[in-house]
């Protein structure tokens, strides 16, 4: 008997980012994006049954994770998107592309207006050999699905030239805390969080998206405590003293290196840097670890930044 459709389920291996049309590069993975709408429930009278109707149509956040070698629109759409004076505030469109082993598009999500919601920075530990990945989150405004006749994906020319990020290499500085800084060996996650709000309009079942506030997150490091006394000086000067006017916070920077650390990958950019806690590791009396302190700072922001090592050259 002829074969007249194929009845196959088909594997998923790949899953990649376009950005106004032009392939991003491959992720780790990717979720999210799906058209919803809760059921409403209603009693009617003295009818033992209720009444269910859809309420408004929504759509999820999309989430994805990658690490560098991605192309530069990508890393420009996360700079933007946190950026409170700048007029487009990183609305993008694209689409989500899932493909088989062999780069053939299997189905797409494509989405208008996504704004981004959430940047995720990984840990940093400098014992650590693993590779380092960040997250992204975002509100879409719409989604579509497709299947089929997307073709084989064509990889930018840069895609070649991943660096491998490793949660190992990195280089803080803060002002007036140089010499403690060096001596930094672990540095907890930073996300990065955005708030949205959605401009409902009567005549339109999509719901637009707008902006609101920026959530910055606690800069909180891990360094020997016989390297710690800028630190200390600068605790009890702001904490213990009361001297924590704007005058007395501090700047500084994080910057993500290559594995031979002469390149920068990332950067962020702290501003108004103010120290509220400082407090040594439990410790065992029969140990012979290096006694080790953990130093907690709020932020007011933070701007992320990328270098020409994170994308290659096209």
């Amino acid at each position: 008997m002829a074969i007249t459709r194929n009845d196959r389920a088909f594997g998923i291996s790949k899953y990649g980012i376009e950005l106004q049309h032009t392939f991003a590069g491959f992720v780790k993975e990717a979720t999210g994006g799906d058209a919803t709408a809760d059921v409403v429930v209603e009693k009617l009278g003295s009818d033992h049954l209720t009444k269910k109707h859809l309420g408004p149509l929504k759509y999820d956040e999309i989430s994805f994770k990658c690490g560098t070698g991605m192309s530069k629109e990508l890393y420009k759409w996360i700079d933007t998107g946190f950026n409170q004076t700048s007029h487009s505030r990183g609305r993008e469109d694209g689409a989500i592309i899932f493909a088989d082993y062999d780069n053939m598009e299997v189905s797409r999500l494509t989405w208008t207006f996504g704004l981004i919601t959430e940047l995720g920075m990984p840990a940093l530990d400098a014992s650590s050999k693993d590779s380092a990945m960040m997250s992204i989150k975002f509100m879409p405004e719409t989604t579509r699905k497709t299947w089929g006749g997307g073709g084989k994906l064509v990889v930018p020319a840069d895609a070649a030239k991943q660096k491998k990020w490793l949660p190992s290499n990195f280089r803080l500085r803060i002002d007036g805390c140089e010499a403690g800084c060096a001596k930094v060996n672990k540095i907890e996650a930073l996300t990065i969080k955005q708030k949205v709000t959605e401009n409902a309009i009567g005549e339109q079942r999509d719901y637009q998206k707008e902006p609101t506030s920026v959530e910055i997150p606690n800069l909180v490091i891990t360094l020997a405590e016989s390297h710690a006394d800028e630190f200390y000086r600068w605790h009890e000067d702001f904490v213990i003293k009361g001297n924590n006017g704007e005058e007395h916070e501090k700047g500084g920077t994080l910057e993500y290196l290559t594995p031979n650390l002469q390149e920068v990958l990332f950067t962020l950019h702290f501003f108004h840097l103010g120290v509220f806690k400082v407090s040594p590791d439990k410790m065992e009396a029969t140990g012979e670890p290096i006694r080790r302190l953990k130093v907690e700072m709020y932020c007011e922001d933070i701007r992320f930044d990328f270098g020409s090592a994170v994308y290659g050259t096209r």
